[in-house]
């Protein structure tokens, strides 16, 4: 059956939204998070949101198998700034903002920030591996394709991913500190960084 291009994007942005309400749903425990963190968080105008250091958690272990076959802990990233990136390679917003991760993520390794990729919806890992190989992205990507990891991943009370795409930055010690549940910008991502970047 012909599919045209108009029709392609339409079902693409549908997937994107029924993608998000997935994940939110799946996550039930979203919500009340949000609330509990609330009582120490900061949101700024533009909905990022950021924990004072004295106020944050550490999240379960985020751990399984990458999209290349192979295991990864993020526990392992020891005294590094981490950014954790929830995408999906059928999500419009993902392939917005991949560019920009892919960029930031070079330039700042130099100063201990480590980027890692949640792929969670996905049909298949060859559809995640071109996303990679489209978008230049170098560091790994946990594959998630029921949203487990996710959900094993962040505790109750904690700033969780509740969106698609989402981005959680852990601190140093490996504690939760901001999260943004929208596309980012080169811009927006570099400001998140900054403040954990030049923490001690």
């Amino acid at each position: 059956m012909y599919i045209s291009r108009a029709s392609h994007v339409a079902l693409l942005a549908a997937l994107c939204t029924l993608g998000t309400l997935s994940l939110a749903a799946c996550g039930t425990e979203g919500k009340t998070s949000t609330a509990s963190a609330a009582t120490s968080a900061v949101t700024s105008s533009d909905g990022t949101v950021t924990v004072p250091k004295g106020q944050r958690q550490f999240p379960r272990e985020i751990r399984g198998e990458t999209i290349e076959g192979k295991n990864f802990n993020v526990a392992d990233l020891k005294a590094k700034v981490v950014v954790i990136n929830v995408w999906g390679s059928w999500c419009p917003p993902c392939r917005a903002e991949a560019p920009h991760f892919s960029k930031v993520a070079q330039e700042t390794e130099s100063k201990g920030v480590a980027f890692v990729g949640i792929d969670t919806r996905e049909a298949n890992r060859g559809q995640a591996l071109a996303f990679q190989k489209d978008f230049g992205i170098k560091y790994s990507s946990l594959y998630d394709p029921t949203g487990k990891v996710i959900l094993n991943g962040f505790p109750k009370g904690s700033l969780n991913p509740q969106a698609i795409p989402s981005t959680i930055i852990l601190d140093r010690h490996g504690r939760i500190a901001a999260r943004a549940l929208r596309e980012l910008t080169e811009e927006s991502l570099r400001k998140m960084l900054k403040p954990l970047i030049l923490e001690k």
